[in-house]
C-alpha cells in the first residue's frame, strides 16, 4: 500500500517538476551520467528499441525486466532514504540558527571589550604624547634661551670691546671684531621691541659711525695735503706728475690696508679726475683770456695722454658706482674722423690714403673726457687760430701763383693738380685729427664750416679767377662756359699755356671736389649722430667744382 503511494507521489512530482535547461546543465555538470534514464530528453520507445533491437533479443526480455525492476527498487530505496531523511530537517535548522543567534551576540561582545580597550589604549597614548611634547617644547625652548643667552652676553661683551678698541685706534682688533657683532646682532632682528636689545643695537651703529669718521680723519691727516692747488695750464704736466707719485706712494704704504676689490688706486685716480675737471673749469673761465692756441693744444694733449694712461693701468671699474662719481660719456667707436688714414708728405697720396683698408683700431677708453670735457667750451680759441691759418694759408698761395705763374708747357706740372690744393687738404685734415681728439661735436662741425669757407676762396682766388681772359668774354672765362661749348662752334682760341693752365685748374677743382666729397662722408660718419640728424654739410655741394 505504501509503495503505491509513493509511486503515485513520484508521479505526481514529475508531472509538476519541469526544470529549466540551465538548471538541468547545471545537475548535469554536479552530476555527470551516461546513463540514458538520466537525461532531460529520456525517450522510453527509443530506450526499449536500443534494449530489444531484433526479434531474437526478445528471448531475454525476463532478465532486462528483472534488471529494471531492480534497478528501481533501489532508486526507490534512495529516494525513501533521503525522503525520510528530510522529516527533521527543519527542527535541526531551528535549533541551528539559535546556535548561529547566540555565537553573534557573543562576538559582538567581544568585539565591543576590544574597541572599549583600543579606546582607552588610545587616549593612554594621547597622554603618553603629550607628556612628550611637552618636554620636546621645552627642551626647545630651553636650547633656544641658552644660545641667545650666549649671544646677547656676546653681544654685550663684543659692543663693550669694540667701544674700547675705537677709542684706542686698534683697527686692525677692530676690524675682525666689528663683523662678528655685526653677525651677532642680526639673530636679534626679532628681538628689537626689547628697550636693552634695541640700545645695543643703537650702540653698535653709534660705533661704526664713529670709526668711519674716525679712520677718514686719521687717512685725512697721514695724506699730504700739499699740491691740492691748481695751477695754470703751462703747469698742468706739474699736476698730472704730482698724482702719479701720490698713487705710487699710495700703493706702497696703504695698499695692502683695503681689500683689492674696492679699488681704492682706481677711485682716487678718479676722484682726482673729477677735481681736476671742475678746478680747470673754473681756472679756464676766469682767464679765459689768457688762453692761447699752443697752450691750450698743449694741455689737450697732456690731459688725453695722461687718460690714455688711466686706461691702461685701471679697468674703469669704478665709473658707475660711488657717490659724486659720474661715469664719462662712452667714447664713439673712434674719436679721430681719420684714423684708419695715414697722413702723406705729399698731398697727391689724399685720395690713396681715403681709399687704403682701415687699421685695426684701439680698444675703447673708459677714461676719454673725464678730465678733456673742461676745454670743449674753450675750443672756440682753437678755431679761430684755424680761420686765421687758413686765410693767410689762401693769401700765401695766392701770391705764391702770382709770383711762380702757371705751369709751363713740357713740364711734369704741365695740367697737373695744383700742389696748393694739395697742402690745404693736408693742414686740414691735420687740423680734424686735433679736434677730433677732444669733441666729436659742434667744434667740429664749426670747423668744418670754416674750413669750407676757405674752399670757396680757393675755387675763386685760385682756380676761377687765374682762368684766362677772352676777348668775347670781358669778363673773364669760366668752367660753365667751357662746358657748354659744342663740337664745330666758333669758340675762343687759347695758347698752348693757357690750355694747359685750363687742364691744371680743371684737374685740380675735379680733385677737389672727390676729395672733398669722401672727407664729408667721413665727417657724417664720425661726427656725433644727435647732429647728423639735422645737421647739413655743405662741404662737397659748395666745394671749388661747384664754385666753378
Amino acid at each position: 500500500m505504501m509503495e503505491e503511494e509513493e509511486l503515485e507521489f513520484a508521479e505526481d512530482l514529475e508531472a509538476i517538476l519541469h526544470l529549466t535547461p540551465e538548471v538541468q546543465l547545471a545537475i548535469e555538470q554536479v552530476f555527470p551520467s551516461q546513463d540514458p534514464l538520466d537525461r532531460a530528453d529520456f525517450n522510453a520507445v527509443e530506450y526499449i528499441n536500443t534494449l530489444f533491437p531484433t526479434e531474437q533479443s526478445l528471448a531475454n526480455i525476463d532478465e532486462v525486466v528483472n534488471k529494471i525492476r531492480l534497478k528501481i527498487r533501489r532508486l526507490d530505496d534512495n529516494i525513501r532514504t533521503v525522503v525520510r531523511g528530510q522529516t527533521n530537517v527543519g527542527q535541526d535548522g531551528r535549533q541551528a540558527l539559535a546556535e548561529a543567534q547566540v555565537a553573534i551576540g557573543q562576538l559582538f561582545g567581544k568585539i565591543k571589550d576590544i574597541k572599549d580597550k583600543a579606546e582607552k589604549s588610545e587616549q593612554m597614548v594621547k597622554e603618553i604624547t603629550r607628556d612628550i611634547k611637552q618636554l620636546d617644547h621645552a627642551k626647545r625652548h630651553l636650547t633656544t634661551s641658552i644660545t641667545t643667552l650666549n649671544h646677547l652676553h656676546m653681544l654685550a661683551g663684543g659692543v663693550d670691546s669694540l667701544e674700547a678698541m675705537t677709542r684706542k685706534r686698534q683697527y686692525g682688533e677692530v676690524a675682525n671684531l666689528l663683523q662678528g657683532v655685526v653677525n651677532v646682532l642680526e639673530h636679534f632682528h626679532k628681538y628689537m621691541g626689547i628697550p636693552q636689545i634695541r640700545h645695543l643695537s643703537e650702540r653698535v651703529k653709534a660705533a661704526q659711525s664713529e670709526l668711519g669718521t674716525q679712520i677718514l680723519a686719521d687717512f685725512e691727516e697721514a695724506f699730504p695735503a700739499q699740491g691740492s692747488k691748481v695751477a695754470w695750464l703751462d703747469k698742468i704736466d706739474r699736476r698730472y706728475a704730482w698724482i702719479k707719485r701720490q698713487l705710487v706712494d699710495y700703493e706702497e704704504k696703504y695698499g695692502c690696508m683695503f681689500p683689492e676689490e674696492w679699488c681704492m688706486t682706481e677711485r682716487i685716480a678718479v676722484e682726482f679726475c673729477h677735481i681736476t675737471r671742475t678746478e680747470l673749469a673754473k681756472v679756464m673761465r676766469t682767464r679765459a683770456k689768457e688762453i692761447e692756441v699752443k697752450l691750450l693744444l698743449f694741455a689737450i694733449q697732456r690731459t688725453t695722454n695722461f687718460e690714455g694712461l688711466l686706461a691702461k693701468r685701471f679697468s674703469g671699474c669704478t665709473l658707475t658706482d660711488g657717490p659724486g662719481v659720474k661715469k664719462p660719456e662712452p667714447p664713439l667707436k673712434s674719436t679721430n674722423p681719420f684714423l684708419e688714414d695715414e697722413v702723406g708728405d705729399d698731398g697727391s697720396e689724399i685720395e690713396e690714403d681715403l681709399d687704403r683698408p682701415k687699421k685695426h683700431k684701439a680698444p675703447d677708453n673708459p677714461f676719454h673726457g673725464i678730465i678733456s670735457k673742461c676745454f670743449e667750451p674753450h675750443l672756440y680759441v682753437y678755431i679761430e687760430s684755424q680761420d686765421k691759418n687758413l686765410g693767410e694759408m689762401i693769401d700765401r698761395f695766392v701770391s705764391d701763383f702770382r709770383a711762380q705763374g702757371p705751369p709751363k708747357v713740357g713740364t711734369e706740372d704741365g695740367g697737373a693738380v695744383l700742389p696748393s690744393c694739395a697742402d690745404l687738404f693736408v693742414y686740414y685734415k691735420k687740423c680734424m685729427v686735433q679736434c677730433s681728439q677732444l669733441s666729436t661735436g659742434e667744434p667740429m662741425i664749426a670747423l668744418t664750416t670754416i674750413f669750407q669757407k676757405y674752399l670757396r676762396e680757393y675755387a675763386w682766388k685760385i682756380l676761377s679767377g687765374n682762368l684766362p681772359k677772352t676777348s668775347s668774354n670781358s669778363g673773364g672765362l669760366t668752367i660753365k662756359s667751357l662746358l657748354q661749348e659744342k663740337e664745330g662752334s666758333e669758340g675762343a682760341k687759347f695758347t698752348v699755356e693757357e690750355l694747359c693752365l685750363i687742364c691744371s685748374i680743371l684737374s685740380t677743382a675735379e680733385y677737389c671736389l672727390a676729395t672733398t666729397q669722401q672727407l664729408e662722408e667721413k665727417l657724417k660718419e664720425k661726427v656725433d649722430k644727435t647732429l647728423c640728424d639735422f645737421q647739413q654739410y655743405p662741404v662737397a655741394c659748395s666745394g671749388p667744382g661747384r664754385c666753378l
